[in-house]
C-alpha cells in the first residue's frame, strides 16, 4: 500500500473521519500507511471492515485521552494500563503508533460531545457499555476514580445513550457502595429472591462477553472481567439471603 495515509488522515480527516478524524490528522494517516490493502479493502490485523478513524479503537483512543487529561495530570499507571491493553489487541508494532497518537492526542482539545456521537452511530450498544467499562478502568488503574475523571465519564456516557441504570451498574464494579452488589444487577434491595434471579440472568445475557466478541480478543476478555463481576454479585447476594 501506498504511503500516502499520512496525507489522507490530514487533508481529508474531516470529511472522511468526522470529529474524530479532525483530531488524529496525520497521526491517523500514519496508522493507515501500517496496514494492507486486499482487493480494495483496508484489513487491520485480518478484520475487514471500516477501520477508519471511526474505527471502536480509535474512538476509544480518542476518549481515553479524553478522560486521562481530565484531573489535569497525566501519569505512568494510565500510560501502562493503556500500553498493555492495545499490546494485547494489535501487538507491538501497531501498539507503538497508537502510543504516538495518543501522545499526540493529549496535546489537543477533544470535543466529547461530537466524538461521542460519532461513536454512537457506529456502534452497537453492548459496544458502548464495554467502551464505558474500559474507561472506568483506565481511570481506576491509579488506585481512585478523580472526581474528574467521573464527570467526564458521566458526560461520554450520556453523549453515548448509556441507560443510567446500566451506567450505575458499571459504576458499582469500580466503587465499594452500599448495596453495590444490588447496584451491579440494577435492582433494589428489598425485591424478591426471584426478582434477584431474574435479574442475573437479564445481567448475563446483557453482559455477556459473545456481545462484543466482534471487537477482537482483547475486548472480549475485558468484557468477562465485567461479565465475572456480574457473577461476583449474584454470589454475594445469593449468599447474605441464604439462596441455593
Amino acid at each position: 500500500m501506498a504511503k500516502f495515509g499520512k496525507w489522507l488522515g490530514g487533508g481529508l480527516g474531516w470529511a472522511f473521519g468526522g470529529p474524530i478524524g479532525a483530531i488524529l490528522g496525520f497521526a491517523v494517516g500514519s496508522a493507515i500507511d501500517s496496514v494492507v490493502s486486499v482487493d480494495g479493502n483496508v484489513v487491520v490485523n485480518g478484520s475487514h471492515g471500516r477501520n477508519r478513524p471511526n474505527d471502536f479503537s480509535l474512538g476509544l483512543l480518542v476518549l481515553i485521552a479524553a478522560v486521562m487529561k481530565a484531573d489535569g495530570k497525566v501519569v505512568k499507571s494510565e500510560l501502562d494500563y493503556v500500553k498493555q491493553f492495545f499490546l494485547k489487541q494489535f501487538g507491538s508494532t501497531h501498539t507503538q503508533e497508537l502510543l504516538i497518537t495518543l501522545r499526540d492526542i493529549l496535546q489537543k482539545d477533544i470535543p466529547v460531545q461530537e466524538v461521542c456521537l460519532q461513536i454512537k452511530t457506529y456502534t452497537l450498544y453492548p459496544a458502548r457499555l464495554q467502551l464505558i467499562h474500559l474507561l472506568f478502568g483506565v481511570a481506576a488503574i491509579d488506585g481512585q476514580v478523580h472526581a474528574s475523571e467521573l464527570n467526564i465519564i458521566q458526560q461520554i456516557a450520556a453523549n453515548l445513550g448509556i441507560k443510567t441504570n446500566d451506567f450505575a451498574s458499571i459504576k458499582a464494579m469500580f466503587f465499594k457502595e452500599v448495596d453495590g452488589d444490588y447496584k451491579i444487577l440494577e435492582i433494589d434491595k428489598n425485591v424478591a429472591d426471584e426478582e434477584v434471579k431474574k435479574a442475573y440472568r437479564r445481567m448475563a445475557v446483557k453482559y455477556h462477553p459473545d456481545k462484543v466478541s466482534h471487537l477482537g480478543n482483547e475486548f472480549q476478555h475485558s468484557a468477562k472481567e465485567k461479565f465475572q463481576k456480574v457473577q461476583e454479585a449474584y454470589e454475594n447476594i445469593k449468599k447474605q439471603r441464604g439462596l441455593n
